[in-house]
């Protein structure tokens, strides 16, 4: 490479990210008392695993503490206002990494701060317009990962850059010119290799490649017969965001190192480093095509490429000597499993092994003890989870772990052979639970855990839902919860609520919803459904929805709403539905499709023309968007037809709107011109805009306001 061309290109990742200082946490001296109800959630031991780091709510907003595992004592270390959103405290104990998302917003960022709260930095997502994501450290804790989605250049001047050794091969990637403003930085990248356009290494393979070429995934559509598109710019033609992730000494020593870069979908995780740092194990690809990459580290090729489904990032980890690949994968699979990939000395995959799974469940959450001997499983059980233990150095079955409540969120090592776990269920506010070496239960609930006599106020105890399995009109089974408002009389239909999540791959689970807690204390009922495209059914359900397959979602909406009609639990002439992002556009989609069913509707964060939605979301979320709703060029009449504003004439029914104002990921402009289009028809329309929130409604006093606003919307338009 020409040295000049090699200055620019450096130039060009000078986005690699740079700690910058910020003042000491105050929160060792400042434990404040709880003024709400609260949870604690996404736990992070150190490693003698006798305190932990988790997010808790209790001032109102969810900010980082630490607590003792097996005592009271608990510090609020960061009382910034921004909400904290992942948590890893280092291996080697000298630093906790941390995600929050300033002002409430989509561009999130990385810092770090030493346990008593000192040498708090930001270490990613600094520049404006960048956001920022943890991933893994290294095994000595002196490097943690972040994946940086750095704004996409403008239209100009490229250099086409080829790789340095001799013996690689001749790929190459353009970078057009930095934005205006963008500071040249001491201390850039330090390249291992150049990284090809739309992939890990610079081997050729994208999403969606394999290494030995294109791989067409099922239900995805046949590229071959699609329209010309341009396949080194974004979804209209343009530049591509681009998803870059590095190693970061967090004290500022060493230059970044490039482990990973990625175009067009908003997932590039690292997800571990081996014990050598040879290897990094890399989670990549679109929504619904995601892929697990072993990538050399010294040239950043690709080693091997297994396919992983949707949900929970943290996908496996590499033995002790690096020869092993343990991953939760649905590779050639309708369920998930854990599989075992044997590796060579370059990271290919010369074997591959079921070592644990269940024919009608996924396994979604793994975890390992810190000597990598024992590994904890959380199988998804139609929505409730089951725990189990399994040496991975003997042949003896898993043990089973009972749990106190129905969902495990999160499973973390503490110490030589602990364990803390996250929980969650329906009379429970997330708790964190301990389970020390060589217990066969979870032996306590933190102390500083919310109690289960706290989850609501006396008086009204928390609602048990039951499950329930309605079949769509085309013959597919689906699931969900059925909520029942205490106080009514066995076999009297009562108001009902169909409440609809997002995703569209999440899924119901039974833990405890404060809004759905809200609603029942107004005497509504609430089936929480999961739909044709929901997670937890397996890969054959997650993909039912792509393509034209979302008209049939849409009509699941309204089959659900039959099925607790005829079961006799729900009255027909007062139903409504609601839901949040995917949850707030199949609201909106089935008010206009379905206009004689529903009485009113809540849609939240929803989008209400797909073409308007891929012109405003960030671009990185547009590219993976793309491959689960349809492309906005070549699929510009499906995504017409599917949008609920080409419908609007249809809508009969009052409509609220709620929305964060800061949600880059579904613009507010989504909930407007829906709200818009209804006041023009002369029908009730509102919208309810919360400050300071995004995508995600994280403060305690907006979660409040936003409850309170649904309910007193359905009551009014229910006749209650």
């Amino acid at each position: 490479m020409a040295a000049d061309a090699r200055d620019r290109l450096i130039g060009a990742m000078s986005a690699a990210p740079v700690p910058v200082p910020l003042a000491d946490a105050a929160g060792a001296r400042d434990t404040p008392r709880p003024l709400v109800a609260h949870g604690c959630w996404y736990p992070s031991a150190d490693p003698t695993g006798e305190w932990v780091a988790f997010i808790c709510d209790r001032t109102g907003v969810p900010q980082l503490w630490t607590g003792a595992v097996n005592g009271t004592e608990i510090h609020l270390l960061d009382a910034d206002p921004d909400p904290v959103t992942e948590v890893s405290w280092s291996p080697d104990g000298r630093w906790i990494a941390y995600t929050v998302a300033p002002g409430g917003g989509e561009h999130t960022r990385v810092l770090c701060v030493r346990p008593d709260g000192t040498g708090r930095r930001i270490v990613a997502g600094a520049d404006a317009g960048s956001s920022a994501y943890l991933g893994c450290w290294t095994r000595d804790g002196s490097a943690v990962a972040v994946t940086v989605a750095e704004p996409p250049p403008p239209t100009g001047p490229t250099v086409r850059a080829v790789l340095p050794e001799p013996s690689a091969p001749d790929h190459g990637t353009a970078f057009g010119d930095l934005p205006a403003g963008w500071a040249e930085r001491d201390g850039p990248a330090t390249l291992l290799g150049g990284a090809g356009h739309g992939e890990v290494g610079p081997d050729g393979g994208g999403p969606g490649h394999g290494p030995e070429g294109p791989v067409h995934e099922p239900g995805a559509p046949d590229r071959a017969s699609d329209a010309p598109v341009h396949e080194e710019g974004g979804l209209d033609g343009g530049a591509q965001d681009r998803l870059t992730a590095y190693l970061v000494d967090p004290s500022g020593l060493g230059s970044p190192v490039l482990v990973a870069a990625e175009s067009g979908a908003a997932t590039l995780r690292v997800c571990d480093v081996d014990q050598d740092g040879r290897f990094a194990l890399v989670r990549r690809g679109p929504r619904g095509r995601r892929e697990a990459v072993v990538v050399r580290t010294a040239d950043l090729t690709t080693g091997s490429v297994l396919r992983v489904g949707d949900g929970d990032p943290w996908i496996g980890r590499f033995s002790q000597d690096g020869r092993t690949l343990w991953l939760r994968s649905d590779h050639e699979r309708r369920f998930a499993a854990l599989l075992a990939a044997t590796l060579d000395e370059d990271g290919g995959r010369v074997g591959l092994s079921v070592v644990a799974e269940r024919e009608d469940s996924d396994l979604e959450l793994l975890a390992f003890a810190e000597d990598g001997r024992t590994a904890a499983l959380a199988w998804n059980v139609r929505g409730a989870s089951e725990l189990e233990a399994l040496s991975l150095s003997t042949a003896a079955r898993p043990r089973e772990v009972p749990l106190p409540h129905e969902v495990v969120t999160r499973i973390t090592r503490a110490g030589p052979g602990g364990m803390v776990l996250a929980l969650s269920g329906s009379q429970r506010r997330p708790g964190v639970w301990w389970a020390p070496p060589g217990a066969g239960t979870l032996s306590a609930r933190t102390p500083w855990s919310s109690r289960d006599e706290d989850a609501v106020p006396p008086g009204r105890p928390p609602v048990r839902p039951v499950p329930l399995r309605p079949t769509a009109r085309d013959g597919l089974r689906l699931g969900g919860w059925y909520y029942r408002a205490p106080g009514r009389d066995a076999g009297r239909p009562g108001p009902c609520v169909i409440h609809l999540h997002g995703g569209p791959e999440e899924q119901e689970r039974p833990v405890f919803d404060p809004l759905y807690h809200e609603l029942l204390g107004r005497g509504l009922d609430v089936f929480a459904p999961d739909v044709r495209g929901s997670s937890g059914w397996g890969r054959p359900f997650v993909d039912a929805d792509l393509g034209t397959g979302r008209f049939a979602a849409i009509d699941d909406v309204a089959d659900c709403a039959a099925h607790v009609v005829l079961e006799g639990l729900a009255d027909p002439t007062r139903l409504a539905v609601m839901g949040r992002s995917y949850g707030g556009y199949l609201t909106m989609a089935s008010l206009v499709w379905h206009p004689e069913l529903f009485r009113t509707g809540v849609a939240v964060c929803g989008m209400s023309d797909l073409s308007t939605f891929f012109a405003g979301t960030e671009p990185w979320i547009a590219e993976s968007a793309a491959h689960k709703y349809g492309h906005p060029v070549r699929d510009r009449e499906l995504l017409r037809s599917l949008s609920p504003m080409s419908r609007v004439d249809a809508l009969r029914v009052p409509l609220l709107a709620v929305h964060g104002e800061h949600d880059t990921n579904v613009p507010p402009g989504e909930s407007e011109q829906m709200v818009r289009a209804a006041r023009e028809r002369g029908l009730p329309a509102e919208m309810l805009t919360l400050r300071d929130e995004g995508h995600e409604f994280r403060r305690a006093d907006n979660r409040r306001l936003f409850r309170r606003a649904a309910a007193d919307w359905m009551q009014r338009h229910l006749g209650l």
